[in-house]
Protein backbone atom coordinates (compact mmCIF):
# COMPACT_ATOMS: atom_id res chain seq x y z
CA UNK A 1 0.00 0.00 0.00
CA UNK A 2 1.44 3.28 -1.29
CA UNK A 3 -0.26 6.15 1.26
CA UNK A 4 -0.34 9.90 0.72
CA UNK A 5 -1.28 12.20 3.76
CA UNK A 6 -3.34 14.76 4.03
CA UNK A 7 -2.37 17.90 6.31
CA UNK A 8 -4.85 17.22 8.72
CA UNK A 9 -3.14 13.93 9.64
CA UNK A 10 -0.08 15.99 9.93
CA UNK A 11 -1.78 18.59 11.76
CA UNK A 12 -2.94 16.01 14.91
CA UNK A 13 0.49 14.56 14.63
CA UNK A 14 2.01 18.00 15.98
CA UNK A 15 -0.62 18.67 18.47
CA UNK A 16 -1.59 17.59 21.75
CA UNK A 17 -4.69 16.11 21.67
CA UNK A 18 -6.52 12.42 21.72
CA UNK A 19 -5.99 12.38 17.71
CA UNK A 20 -2.17 12.30 18.18
CA UNK A 21 -1.61 8.57 18.59
CA UNK A 22 -4.03 7.50 15.55
CA UNK A 23 -2.34 10.04 13.16
CA UNK A 24 1.15 9.33 14.22
CA UNK A 25 0.38 5.39 14.26
CA UNK A 26 -1.13 6.17 10.33
CA UNK A 27 2.21 7.60 9.68
CA UNK A 28 4.58 5.27 10.69
CA UNK A 29 4.86 3.37 7.57
CA UNK A 30 5.70 6.50 5.44
CA UNK A 31 4.44 7.61 2.38
CA UNK A 32 4.05 10.66 0.59
CA UNK A 33 3.08 14.40 0.76
CA UNK A 34 3.15 17.54 -1.11
CA UNK A 35 3.90 20.50 -1.29
CA UNK A 36 0.74 22.03 -0.61
CA UNK A 37 0.20 19.67 2.53
CA UNK A 38 3.63 21.43 4.00
CA UNK A 39 2.00 25.14 3.13
CA UNK A 40 -1.31 24.07 4.79
CA UNK A 41 0.36 22.64 7.51
CA UNK A 42 2.75 26.07 8.27
CA UNK A 43 -0.54 27.75 8.21
CA UNK A 44 -1.92 26.23 10.65
CA UNK A 45 0.87 25.87 13.08
CA UNK A 46 1.36 29.64 12.52
CA UNK A 47 -2.32 31.13 13.01
CA UNK A 48 -3.89 28.45 14.86
CA UNK A 49 -1.93 26.88 17.01
CA UNK A 50 0.46 30.08 17.46
CA UNK A 51 3.88 27.92 17.21
CA UNK A 52 7.06 30.30 16.98
CA UNK A 53 8.48 29.99 13.77
CA UNK A 54 11.66 28.39 14.49
CA UNK A 55 8.97 25.37 15.99
CA UNK A 56 7.65 25.54 12.63
CA UNK A 57 10.64 25.65 11.10
CA UNK A 58 12.22 22.59 13.02
CA UNK A 59 8.58 20.65 12.04
CA UNK A 60 9.09 21.18 8.45
CA UNK A 61 12.87 19.78 8.68
CA UNK A 62 11.42 16.53 9.86
CA UNK A 63 9.05 15.90 7.50
CA UNK A 64 11.40 17.03 4.71
CA UNK A 65 13.61 14.34 5.59
CA UNK A 66 10.58 11.81 6.82
CA UNK A 67 8.86 12.27 3.69
CA UNK A 68 11.50 12.63 0.86
CA UNK A 69 8.84 12.13 -1.50
CA UNK A 70 7.45 15.74 -1.61
CA UNK A 71 4.60 16.37 -4.93
CA UNK A 72 5.14 19.56 -5.97
CA UNK A 73 2.61 22.22 -6.99
CA UNK A 74 2.54 22.70 -10.79
CA UNK A 75 0.57 23.98 -13.68
CA UNK A 76 0.13 20.06 -14.86
CA UNK A 77 -1.13 19.06 -11.15
CA UNK A 78 -3.75 22.17 -11.01
CA UNK A 79 -4.64 20.64 -14.82
CA UNK A 80 -5.57 17.55 -13.14
CA UNK A 81 -7.64 18.73 -10.49
CA UNK A 82 -9.86 21.29 -12.09
CA UNK A 83 -11.80 18.51 -13.39
CA UNK A 84 -11.59 16.75 -9.61
CA UNK A 85 -13.22 19.74 -8.11
CA UNK A 86 -15.83 20.14 -11.08
CA UNK A 87 -16.95 16.44 -11.55
CA UNK A 88 -16.70 15.57 -8.16
CA UNK A 89 -18.15 18.50 -5.91
CA UNK A 90 -14.77 18.93 -3.99
CA UNK A 91 -12.56 22.22 -3.50
CA UNK A 92 -9.76 22.92 -5.20
CA UNK A 93 -7.72 22.55 -2.61
CA UNK A 94 -8.83 19.05 -1.81
CA UNK A 95 -8.43 18.03 -5.73
CA UNK A 96 -5.03 19.41 -5.03
CA UNK A 97 -4.37 16.54 -2.61
CA UNK A 98 -5.92 14.12 -4.88
CA UNK A 99 -4.29 15.28 -7.83
CA UNK A 100 -1.34 14.59 -5.76
CA UNK A 101 -2.26 11.23 -4.82
CA UNK A 102 -2.64 10.47 -8.35
CA UNK A 103 0.57 11.57 -9.45
CA UNK A 104 2.48 9.84 -6.65
CA UNK A 105 0.91 6.63 -7.45
CA UNK A 106 -0.41 6.39 -4.14
CA UNK A 107 -3.60 4.05 -3.94
CA UNK A 108 -4.22 5.49 -0.35
CA UNK A 109 -4.90 8.59 0.92
CA UNK A 110 -5.86 8.92 4.08
CA UNK A 111 -7.87 12.22 5.20
CA UNK A 112 -10.56 13.82 7.98
CA UNK A 113 -11.97 15.54 5.44
CA UNK A 114 -12.91 13.84 2.55
CA UNK A 115 -15.58 10.83 2.45
CA UNK A 116 -14.06 7.56 4.31
CA UNK A 117 -14.05 5.07 1.25
CA UNK A 118 -15.17 7.22 -1.52
CA UNK A 119 -13.05 6.12 -4.70
CA UNK A 120 -11.40 8.49 -7.14
CA UNK A 121 -9.88 6.69 -9.70
CA UNK A 122 -7.35 3.85 -7.94
CA UNK A 123 -7.22 6.57 -4.48
CA UNK A 124 -9.42 5.21 -1.88
CA UNK A 125 -10.14 7.85 0.96
CA UNK A 126 -9.48 6.69 4.18
CA UNK A 127 -10.12 8.23 7.85
CA UNK A 128 -8.03 6.85 10.35
CA UNK A 129 -9.64 8.76 13.21
CA UNK A 130 -13.41 6.97 12.19
CA UNK A 131 -14.46 4.13 14.47
CA UNK A 132 -15.61 0.88 13.16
Amino acid sequence: MSAFFDTNILVYSFSENEKRGVALAALSDGGVISVQVLNELTNVLRKKQMRDWRTIESALSVLRLRFPDIVPLTAQLHETALPLARDHGLTIYDALIVAAAFEAGCDTLFSEDLQHDRVFGRVTIRNPFREG
